[in-house]
């Protein structure tokens, strides 16, 4: 049997008031429709509900045992339809989970957490390292954002660009192209790839070619701390991104030189699935990051 739960509301408002007036003038409605449920209300649950009794009405035994169960469940449906959408961060205890690629992980979570830390000191992060395949993780709800130059393309996800970086290409102090770096250089000398999926190529070699020029990858590495450590141990050249690189860049005392040929910024993506778009604390994470991001790129 399917039941209407609108006729919860009218019998709590018939508890409440005690009368058929009473409880349209509650219910914004008429009293013929209110005894029209009532006449549903005691066909549907067998019991009388309200009696006559001289000039006023009494519930039924049934109807007083109920009363509270009834006002707790419409009041429980009603805040069910109507969630609270203000948010106290200071007062929030959640775990989030990000995933990102481990420069923009090295550049936006010391400032990130900080910011957290300040403002929500009950919500931990968890962050978690590109993968080298696809995943649903985010369509299951695993993760909660993605960061990174790409950007889903089906309808379920959202995306939302945080600011660009510019590629450099990194090396040690001492390299012989610390001191100017044309194209034909950089073509010449040893290059380190950074690759979750292991491609010894990246977009720039097509530009190269383009130019008449080839230049040998020496490896592909799936994290660009591991691309650095290696380009301060010999002369191979590390391409990345300028500001989301620099505290890895200047961790392993590397020098920054300029990519020696135009190349189209990258776009920094924040991607999450829909579900979460009316989520207040999930849009407050949104704020922090996108804030995060733009205390990076300003310095």
């Amino acid at each position: 049997m399917q039941l209407d739960l609108n006729l919860l509301t009218v019998l709590d408002a018939l508890l409440e008031e005690g009368s058929v007036m009473g409880a349209a003038e509650r219910l914004h409605l008429s009293s013929p429709a209110v005894s029209r449920t009532l006449g549903r209300l005691r066909a549907v649950t067998g019991d009388d509900i309200l009696v006559r009794t001289g000039h006023s009405m009494t519930p039924t035994p049934y109807a007083m045992s109920v009363r509270e169960d009834v006002h707790r469940l419409v009041r429980q449906a009603h805040e069910v339809l109507s969630p609270v959408r203000e948010l106290d961060p200071a007062t929030m205890d959640r775990t989030f989970t990000i995933q990102c690629h481990d420069a923009v992980a090295a550049s936006l979570l010391p400032v990130l957490v900080g910011r957290l830390r300040q403002q929500a000191p009950g919500v931990q992060l968890r962050a978690l390292a590109e993968n080298s395949v696809d995943t649903d993780d985010l369509r299951h709800g695993r993760v909660d954002l993605e960061l990174g130059g790409g950007r889903p393309g089906l309808p379920e996800f959202r995306s939302e660009p945080l600011g660009t970086d510019r590629f450099v290409v990194a090396m040690r102090a001492d390299h012989p192209c610390a001191t100017g770096l044309d194209l034909k250089a950089y073509a010449a000398h040893p290059h380190v790839v950074v690759s979750r999926r292991g491609r010894l190529t990246a977009p720039i070699d097509a530009t190269l070619a383009a130019e008449g020029l080839h230049r040998r990858v020496v490896a592909a590495v799936a994290t660009v701390p591991t691309a650095l450590r290696i380009a301060a141990r010999g002369d191979a050249l590390v391409t990345c991104t300028a500001v989301l690189g620099r505290p890895l860049i200047e961790a392993f005392g590397l020098v920054a030189r300029p990519l020696p040929i135009e190349s189209p910024a990258v776009t920094i993506h924040c991607n999450w699935h829909q579900r979460y778009d009316s989520d207040p604390a999930h849009a407050w994470l949104r704020e922090q990051v996108r804030a995060s991001i733009d205390e990076i790129t300003a310095d």
